[in-house]
């Protein structure tokens, strides 16, 4: 119960380290006063602090004797959305807000340093407190791989705060929680000619259509049917007036699946059938896909760790249930070599209004759970050191 009173005792502290976040939100790549702040928190508690260029924290907190690596990741950067309340600590940047979580993930992963730098004489082994940036582009985790902050590590817990799971309910179970997020944009060309007169050109704006349709053709009937799938165009663009046949088409779009091995049958099926759909229009048709995030999917052993964790402090009635999500996280990346979890902890509050959706801009935290992540990433971090020592 010392973690769990720690953190307590600090949920004023942590409270007030979100809301200082919070005021004063900064998009990835720029997250630098966030970055200080927390570079500047971490130094105060005792721990040796490395900054990645041009906003990524690494603490490092070495235990009584050596051991192993466990490390605890949270994400910093904020969105390009305009913050819609009247919250006293609300965005003082126009056009940014923290609409994800984000501020909390910060808060939370300080206190469960905080609650650790406490108990440091009481665990061997080393624990390091990774706070990313620029999450929301996926981009960030890649960033800290290449600087190889991942290669001595032994297991990886992350947490993300979810409106959806009602306050102060936790998930951490094993296998698929999130999926891949990968981009891709299509060109149709054809050929321009007065509207009146189709014959003489090619209609990309009627290639580009029968394209959309046949796509879904792919999670219908080229993926097993238990396996999710999803093929999205979000964006169509093209034609330059009403009686003129279209001679260029772009679509965007994206693919989510939970499976490393679905993940890969995207790009030559999608590229099958825009190439074969455009060319019975006598069209054309390229495709750029950009791989984005894999699939994160929770590590057996390091999920049932964290799981034990949460029932040490709380026991049963914390445990909360939420279906795997298609929204994408690069965590999933940190976790592809090293193994790892990702944790959602419950917001959802009506009656302090906060169950909006993730990127509102009415999105807000019920801070009562901040304390709760805390505990749960310093608890985990103590018990995966204790028990493979």
């Amino acid at each position: 119960m010392k973690v769990r009173n720690l953190a307590e005792q600090y949920k004023d502290q942590i409270i007030a380290w979100r809301r200082d976040i919070h005021a004063c939100p900064e998009v990835a790549w720029t997250e630098t006063e966030t970055s200080d702040k927390v570079a500047a928190e971490l130094q105060s508690m005792g721990l040796t602090v490395t900054r990645l260029s041009p906003s990524g924290v690494i603490g490092v907190l070495s235990g009584a004797g050596p051991g192993k690596t466990v490390a605890l990741r949270a994400d910093m950067d904020a969105l390009a959305i305009a913050e819609a309340s009247d919250l006293p600590y609300k965005s003082t940047k126009p056009g940014a807000m923290h609409a994800c979580g984000h501020d909390g993930h910060t808060a939370m992963l300080l206190g469960a340093a905080k609650i650790c730098s406490e108990l440091r004489h009481t665990f061997c082994g080393t624990i390091k407190f990774l706070f990313q940036p620029a999450e929301e582009i996926g981009l960030g985790a890649l960033k800290m791989l290449e600087a190889g902050i991942m290669q001595d590590v032994d297991a990886i817990l992350g947490l993300h705060l979810w409106p959806d799971l009602p306050s102060g309910k936790v998930s951490m179970v094993a296998g698929p929680r999130m999926a891949s997020a990968d981009k891709l944009k299509i060109t149709v060309r054809g050929k321009a000619s007065h509207g009146s007169m189709p014959h003489q050109g090619i209609d990309a704006i009627l290639a580009a259509s029968a394209i959309i349709m046949n796509l879904q053709s792919v999670s219908s009937r080229e993926i097993a049917p238990l396996e999710p799938a999803v093929v999205t165009i979000g964006k169509l663009a093209g034609g330059t007036g009403w009686n003129i046949t279209c001679d260029e088409v772009t679509l965007e779009g994206t693919t989510r699946c939970f499976s490393h091995e679905v993940r890969k049958v995207f790009p030559a099926a999608i590229e099958r059938i825009i190439k074969n759909t455009a060319a019975t229009f006598r069209a054309q048709a390229e495709m750029e896909y950009i791989a984005i995030a894999p699939p994160l999917i929770n590590d057996p052993q390091i999920a049932q760790i964290a799981a034990s964790s949460l029932h040490k402090l709380y026991g049963d009635g914390i445990a909360g249930t939420i279906e795997k999500v298609m929204g994408g996280e690069d965590f999933a990346f940190l976790c592809e070599n090293t193994p790892g979890a990702l944790a959602f902890v419950g917001i959802g509050n009506k009656e302090k209004l906060t169950d909006y959706p993730l990127h509102s801009d009415k999105f807000n935290i019920d801070e009562d759970v901040l304390p709760i992540g805390a505990a749960l990433h310093a608890q985990f971090a103590l018990d995966f050191l204790q028990e493979t020592s």
